[in-house]
């Protein structure tokens, strides 16, 4: 059975840090996160920050042991037991815990790619698995949320169409029913005009090229980017019509 960790500071579910992005939750474990590198691996000055509370047990040691201040370097070091640099292994779930945050600190990522990186990183399933679930009931990973961002910035950023997002979803590890919905907030007449755009972008770029060459390029460019060749030669053909192209005969597939 999987076992759950109670972490410091951590939005309970349906709180107000649940949801994709959650700025609270997410503040929280990292703010947890920073204490528990201070408390294991920040510097040893005389009279420094000897007193933050946080994860891991180098928090509860310090407070334990004092303030640096009196004795030699080693009666402290004996007094609060061998850091964690001497061989002491470290939690597992505090491993998989540093690490997640670390990839999700700039960029939202899935949770098939978070997983793929602790499995990499040889954290056991069971504490992977803990890890996981947890930052999923805060809100730090939501597939459903990474898909609907993808797709819109991807479609209107690169103007990929729903053949070539539904591939690269599924490279990431999206479950497919999440993929549909995320796909389906893009409709045909926003798909096609979106290949327009690409079209008349990319026309003049074309021009002194013979006919047939210029069809093979843009319809080549909008199949690279998800198009079906119905709607690519469809697209092409009413671009080149309105620069004055004689178009007779291109209604043959290319």
């Amino acid at each position: 059975m999987t076992r759950r960790t109670e972490w410091p500071d951590s939005p309970e579910p349906g709180g107000p840090a649940s949801g994709y992005g959650a700025a609270d939750g997410f503040a929280a474990e990292r703010g947890a996160a920073a204490d528990e590198d201070g408390a294991r691996s920040g510097p040893r000055s005389r009279g420094g920050p000897g007193a933050r509370g946080g994860f891991g047990e180098g928090a509860g040691r310090r407070g334990r042991s004092g303030t640096r201040g009196s004795g030699s370097p080693s009666s402290s070091r004996a007094g609060e037991g061998e850091p964690r640099g001497s061989g002491e292994p470290r939690d597992p779930v505090e491993q998989a815990r540093g690490i997640c945050l670390r990839l999700l600190t700039g960029t939202p990522r899935t949770r098939k790619q978070l997983a793929d990186a602790l499995r990499k990183r040889e954290i056991p399933d069971e504490a992977a698995e803990e890890v996981l679930s947890r930052f999923e009931d805060v809100g730090l990973i939501d597939d459903a949320a990474f898909a609907g961002a993808w797709v819109e910035s991807r479609h209107h950023g690169r103007g990929l169409a729903r053949r070539a997002l539904v591939r690269e979803l599924r490279t990431k590890g999206v479950d497919s029913a999440v993929i549909d919905e995320a796909v389906g907030q893009l409709d045909a007449d926003q798909e096609e005009e979106t290949a327009r755009e690409l079209v008349a972008r990319k026309l003049r770029s074309t021009q002194g090229l013979d006919r047939d060459k210029r069809l093979r390029r843009l319809a080549g460019m909008l199949a690279r980017k998800g198009y079906g060749e119905g709607m690519a030669l469809r697209v092409v053909r009413q671009a080149l019509e309105e620069e004055g192209e004689d178009t007779e005969g291109l209604d043959e597939p290319f």
